[in-house]
């Protein structure tokens, strides 16, 4: 499994924008390039941390290919939410022990 860790600065009020179109975009990555989901944490006022997981590395790497028309209508609504986006971190993962994937 491969892991993309991402961190996103907001304009002042535009939280919600941000938030909404973060949710809007992952779920088309989700169902239209094999994505394994994400999870958006905040860090601090105007600073969130996205953790999204992948199969593999080269899943990740071609993810955009296959996203309807109105995924570029999304990142653009996200883009503008922002200061700064960035990818912080590319993992691949070792061990697994998260609740939900390993205690079942």
């Amino acid at each position: 499994m491969f892991i993309a860790i991402y961190s996103f600065k907001t304009h002042p009020g535009k939280e919600a924008q941000f938030v909404k179109a973060w949710e809007d975009l992952t779920r088309l990555i989700y169902q239209f390039e094999n994505s394994l989901g994400s999870r958006l944490h905040k860090k601090a006022e105007h600073h969130y941390i996205a953790y999204a997981q992948w199969p593999n590395r080269a899943t990740w790497e071609n993810a955009g290919k296959n996203l309807p028309d109105s995924a570029g209508e999304i990142r653009a609504l996200m883009k503008s939410a922002c200061i700064e986006i960035k990818t912080d971190h590319e993992l691949e993962m070792t061990n697994d022990l998260l609740k939900s994937s390993t205690f079942n």
